[in-house]
């Protein structure tokens, strides 16, 4: 890392885009802007960097990549985005920009309606202060049969009342609700959403392929009549295969139908691709049948995220490691995820997901389905300055957010 008057810093090395890897480039940023990023055989001359030898601060076979954004997470570093406790909540964001996500959607869980409330109120101020993109509200809108970690007692149907007092209580900052669309009232719950610009997930679902696919079309319909301005992203659906009826041939459920939609564009689909959550094989299949540019990597990561051991709480439930899983500590059952975006794009990878599609499913396409294209999820002249600096083996080095290391590689 280098800073230079007049030009900015800039740092050299390999860098993977959503589009290529790049063997010698540059990326040079002023303020919190990129300025610059490409070859460096270009960007010298583009950006006017300064003249004489390169400056690198990476070591051999390091990678540039840009910061990550996840659309899935309930913390890390022992904190908990549903707790409503401040402490707590900064205390995660800032774990998982050290590791590397520098946008991340703060995920709640199904709790009582004031628990939310009182949690997307505090995350709300979050996001006003720039240090998450927005909320994700997994719950409580959920099947009582896939309910997962999600706590029955809490699930409720959608009413009027109900999801105005969440959208009220984020001032502006719900961006996506996960769903099950067979629940009565589900119709309602989509037109609100979408009239919001929430997007609208579908997951934690005990749906048919028929109740599936009319609800992605309700969804579509509502997205192409109510002509929302700010709503320029698309639907999503929840942790694909996770907490939803398996595929059978003679009923195959939500999931061919999700993965075929998403191969149109309709909708992008969620995969925890952490080798815990989804066998290899079928993270390749889902990146072979969706595409990469319909996938959205996502951490599902919860408190534990991080720690070798410990208990920690999912809202009010009470979860702890074990053998490298985040398990509900009364049944066992698999409660999120213990690690962090960047750990899910190294398993991708090891599974076979090209090393441009699975950092581009990890970037620029959920920064896309957020509709923060011009914004973030790229190494692009213009877009915030956030990068991240890992090892062949995908150990962090350096966070690079807004222009500001967060952690610094180091410097040769």
């Amino acid at each position: 890392m280098a800073n230079h008057q007049g030009t900015g810093s800039f740092i050299t090395g390999r860098m993977v885009t959503e589009t290529e890897v790049i063997e010698d480039a540059v990326l040079a940023w002023e303020g919190e802007r990129i300025t610059s990023a490409g070859a460096a055989d270009r960007t010298d001359q583009n950006a006017g960097l300064p003249a004489g030898p390169r400056i690198s601060s990476l070591p051999p076979g390091a990678l540039i990549l840009p910061g990550l954004v996840d659309l899935h997470c309930h913390g890390g570093g022992g904190g908990d985005f549903t707790s409503g406790n401040e402490d707590q909540t900064r205390a995660a964001v800032d774990f998982l920009h050290r590791r590397g996500t520098t946008t991340t959607l703060a995920s709640t869980c199904t709790v009582p309606l004031s628990d939310l409330v009182q949690a997307f109120t505090l995350l709300s101020r979050l996001a006003e202060e720039g240090l998450i993109a927005g909320i994700h509200s997994e719950g409580p809108f959920l099947s009582p049969q896939r309910c997962g970690a999600h706590d029955t007692s809490y699930l409720r149907l959608p009413d009027q009342e109900d999801v105005d007092r969440l959208i009220d209580a984020a001032g502006g900052h719900l961006l996506s609700m996960t769903y099950a669309p067979e629940l009565e009232g589900s119709e309602l719950l989509v037109y609100e959403l979408v009239t919001h610009g929430v997007i609208p997930s579908i997951g934690h679902t005990n749906a048919t392929a028929e109740q599936t696919a009319a609800a992605l079309d309700l969804i579509i319909e509502e997205l192409d009549s109510t002509g929302f301005d700010g709503f320029q992203g698309r639907p999503t659906a929840t942790h694909l295969f996770n907490a939803m009826p398996s595929m059978h041939h003679r009923s195959p459920g939500p999931v061919p139908l999700l993965l075929e939609r998403a191969r149109t564009g309709e909708l992008a689909v969620e995969i925890i691709a952490d080798n815990v959550h989804l066998h290899p094989d079928t993270v390749r299949m889902a990146f072979r049948m969706a595409g990469p540019e319909n996938v959205c990597l996502v951490s599902d990561s919860t408190a534990g995220a991080g720690r070798t051991s410990g208990n920690f709480r999912l809202g009010r439930t009470e979860i702890h490691i074990e053998d490298g899983a985040a398990v509900l500590s009364e049944t066992g059952a698999l409660a999120g995820g213990n690690g962090t975006l960047i750990d899910v794009v190294r398993c991708a990878v090891d599974a076979g997901v090209e090393l441009v599609d699975a950092v581009r499913s990890a970037t620029s396409v959920p920064a896309a389905v957020l509709g923060l294209s011009d914004e973030v999820g790229s190494l692009r002249p213009g877009l915030r300055a956030d990068a991240l600096v890992v090892s062949e083996e995908f150990e962090v080095l350096g966070v690079l957010r807004a222009g500001v290391w967060l952690a610094a590689p180091n410097t040769n």
